[in-house]
């Protein structure tokens, strides 16, 4: 029996800055595909809907189901959380209302034909699947560690023969290349995992790729050394790289090292913008988001980049850095450990008006092909009041 697939996002709150508002966190990326994309693949039918805070409705991006507040679903369908991301596929579901469990903890329920969902229930029969479970957007740096390499591996099917002039270091099957422009002296290092190229990729001389390593649609990788990352469509990547997710439509394209890092689409990081990883007293890292103070258990753990945020040249980013959506970065070397939602210099002194970061929008998304339309306008403008309220 096929089932219908919704995404429940989470209450709002400071774990999932600096995406909560901006965008449904379905949209996410774990591994080398978006949470969305892996409730799909596990429930084996595209998302019907994501249920997300009211103010994302109509939500504009490409390829996004619609998005929509939480209501009443009709069975037989599949309500997963945002806040989880599975592995591998469904087994037969049981024809009651069950909970799907993970570690204990409830990640999704099923709906059997005939009944309804009207919100969790807490004493369904229980399920468990696999999977990573994410306490906040912290831990899709977890989740890289976890899934890319397995991600990675299945992604490789059919390739191009590796460009003559590069250098592989490991298994040369394990760099799968798709209709890219890859320049002479380029060097593949697989012996941790493959490194997967998706199509329209453009890797200039004197790049180092290390997998596991997977690079979507239309980016350009313009040298450095870049390894164990997730990089979304149409980014730019230059410098060095580690262990970072890019969700897509960003900018790196100057020398500076970023790590354990999160960055959202349409981010800009200018020349020498550089992150710290790891503390100096090695101990885990803690983030402070507008008052509250977060455990991750994470020992390395860098910067959390929200959509459209922008940084000046030379900023330095402290362990834990946590930077609101449609942020500018400039007013010192070293940037607050959390700067707000469309903080305009970083030191909460002013914020952008939401005039000018439309007008910035206007400018910035063509660059990317992308049409900047009223659907886009009236999200983005919705967005702002929500996140400056």
């Amino acid at each position: 029996m096929t089932h219908a697939l919704y995404l429940l996002d989470p209450d709002d709150g400071p774990t999932w800055a600096p995406f909560a508002g901006i965008r449904p966190l379905s949209e996410l990326r774990a591994g080398a595909h978006l949470v969305r994309e892996r409730w799909e693949t596990f429930v084996g039918a595209e998302a019907t809907a994501i249920f997300a805070l009211p103010h994302l409705a109509g939500f504009p991006e490409p390829g996004v189901p619609r998005v929509e507040p939480r209501r009443a679903v009709a069975g037989p369908a599949v309500i997963g959380s945002s806040t989880f991301a599975p592995r591998g596929l469904a087994g037969p579901l049981p024809d009651a209302p069950t909970r799907l469990i993970h570690e204990g903890i409830t990640v999704g329920w099923a709906v059997p034909a005939g009944a309804t969902w009207e919100g969790p229930v807490a004493h369904a029969q229980a399920t468990n699947v696999d999977g990573v479970l994410l306490r906040g957007v912290y831990d899709l740096v977890g989740a890289l560690e976890q899934l890319l390499r397995e991600d990675t591996i299945k992604l490789l099917g059919d390739s191009d023969p590796v460009p003559k002039g590069s250098t592989v270091i490991g298994d040369p099957t394990w760099v799968a290349v798709h209709e890219g422009a890859i320049e002479p002296g380029v060097l593949f290092d697989t012996r941790n995992g493959p490194v997967v190229l998706e199509s329209g990729v453009e890797v200039r001389s004197g790049t180092r790729l290390e997998g596991p390593l997977w690079v979507g649609a239309n980016a350009r990788l313009v040298g450095g050394a870049i390894r164990g990352s997730a990089i979304g469509p149409w980014s730019v990547v230059h410098g060095e790289m580690s262990t970072t997710v890019m969700l897509g439509y960003a900018n790196k394209t100057h020398e500076g090292f970023v790590g354990h890092s999160v960055l959202g689409r349409w981010v800009n990081l200018a020349a020498g913008t550089t992150t710290s990883n790891l503390k100096n007293t090695y101990g885990p890292v803690r983030l402070e988001i507008a008052g509250a103070v977060l455990e991750t258990g994470h020992q390395f753990l860098g910067s959390l980049v929200g959509d459209h945020a922008k940084t000046a040249i030379g900023t330095l980013l402290n362990t834990g850095t946590v930077i609101g959506a449609g942020a500018s970065v400039f007013d010192g070397v070293r940037a607050p450990k959390y700067v707000a939602p469309f903080d305009w210099g970083g030191s909460a002194s002013e914020r952008m008006t939401q005039q000018k970061f439309l007008a910035v929008v206007e400018r910035v998304l063509p660059r990317r092909h992308v049409e900047v339309s009223e659907a886009m306008r009236s999200y983005l403008s919705r967005a702002y009041e929500w996140l400056t309220r």
